[in-house]
């Protein structure tokens, strides 16, 4: 298997050893440091990188936000950017709103690896979701859109078989009625009434698209998401004679949105989120307590007791059944803003927000021993489980994800030394 090759564009020559060096001993292949926009841009074409590692504040005519939006939208090529936590305060949320976009320097090589990891498994699913809107697209064509076609002043001439299947409207009851009658869109996050899109295109003029949480109501009050756009109709002088909505049910792609969005940020069996996203969720929770010095966290580490021998006694589908439960009973111990994730195996972890002190962070250990001690009856056998417990508040030397849950894992060994089915804080 070859080495992912990633392009790193740095024009600070330490950082950009140090990256480089880490990146190698990750085992990434790195052809060569380039130090700005435009020469990053005319490598990306002629080296075809995996990923491009960029950092924002770049010399030269083309900033490293510019770069990196070339190379996304004409490469097709995933981008990192890097940058200093000064320069991080200075850009807007908006330039860096997505989650593992970026990574601030100087790297820890655990965190640059997560980062990577996590860059090019997204760039994997949002090309895969292309592929599967593209195949969707395809066999939607093959079977028909449905079309509405009205009068200059709105009211319905026409609809098409696939139109009234999804509208509840027949052709002929639909005939000579006004557009939002027939067509009656909502938004779906607002509930509000969106206005008419038909009289829209012929007032304006133009072709547009359908508002992005746009919702069809149908005769019959069912709600459907639909795409696509509406157009004004013109005769052969240009004058608009009215208007043709073409749209589509997009339940599935909505769907499969969620699905793959799901997929990679929440654990298959548990449904809690899985390690990737409990480590962003510690990351903004540390970059909050720097803003705020009243803010307090804590981050639990969770090991169930002699959880192998119940694996290895009962076969596994047990093991899976009481992790479920065991799942939802930490659920059962927490505040709706606190987070529990499934670290991996049979370990949790819990994020504790807002605490006051560590007393709040103990009460909710004694309290998840107390709930996870109850019997478990799983397909008629009794069970009873035990956890030990590491606990590791926030201090200013937690710069990192990294040095919070290791504290934490190191309280929880001490814990499981002290006898099992007991809880440490690190100290």
């Amino acid at each position: 298997m070859f080495a992912r090759k990633i392009l790193v564009v740095e024009d600070e020559k330490l950082q950009a050893s140090n990256i480089r060096n880490s990146l190698q001993k990750l085992g990434y292949f790195v052809p060569e440091i380039i130090d700005s926009g435009e020469e990053a841009i005319k490598k990306v074409a002629e080296t075809n990188p995996n990923l491009v590692l960029i950092d924002i504040c770049l010399a030269g005519n083309i900033d490293g936000m510019q770069a990196a939006d070339i190379i996304q939208n004409h490469f097709q090529i995933p981008v990192l950017y890097l940058t200093d936590y000064s320069e991080y305060t200075n850009l807007s949320k908006q330039q860096l709103s997505e989650p593992f976009s970026y990574i601030i320097k100087p790297c820890i090589e655990k965190d640059l690896h997560i980062a990577i990891e996590m860059a090019l498994y997204k760039h994997q699913i949002e090309k895969r979701l292309q592929q599967q809107e593209q195949r969707l697209a395809a066999i939607i064509d093959s079977m028909g859109c449905a079309v509405v076609v009205t009068h200059a002043d709105g009211c319905i001439h026409m609809i098409n078989p696939v139109a009234e299947t999804l509208t509840g409207w027949k052709q002929d009851e639909a005939f000579g009625k006004d557009f939002i009658e027939v067509v009656s869109l909502v938004d779906k996050e607002t509930s509000e009434a969106i206005a008419n899109v038909a009289t829209h295109a012929i007032e304006s003029g133009e072709i547009f698209n359908l508002p992005e949480n746009c919702t069809l109501v149908t005769k019959d009050g069912v709600e459907i998401p639909i795409g696509d756009n509406v157009a004004p109709i013109r005769d052969r002088n240009g004058n608009i004679t009215g208007a043709v909505l073409v749209f589509q049910d997009i339940s599935q792609r909505k769907h499969k949105e969620a699905q793959l969005l799901r997929n990679a940020f929440y654990d298959g069996l548990t449904a809690l989120p899985n390690r990737i996203l409990f480590i962003d969720r510690l990351r903004q929770a540390i970059e909050r307590s720097k803003r705020r010095t009243d803010y307090n966290f804590a981050v639990l580490f969770l090991d169930l007791d002699g959880f192998k021998g119940i694996n290895d006694r009962f076969g596994h589908t047990i093991g899976d059944d009481c992790l479920v439960e065991i799942a939802r009973r930490l659920e059962s111990c927490l505040r709706s803003g606190d987070t529990v994730a499934r670290f991996g195996g049979d370990e949790f972890t819990i994020l504790l927000e807002d605490i006051k002190d560590v007393t709040d962070a103990t009460n909710v250990a004694k309290r998840i021993q107390e709930t996870i001690g109850l019997q478990l009856n799983l397909n008629e056998h009794q069970l009873f489980i035990t956890a030990s417990i590491g606990i590791a508040l926030n201090h200013s030397y937690h710069e990192e994800p990294a040095t919070l849950l290791r504290d934490a894992d190191i309280a929880m060994y001490r814990a499981k030394q002290q006898g099992k089915a007991s809880y440490a804080v690190f100290d």
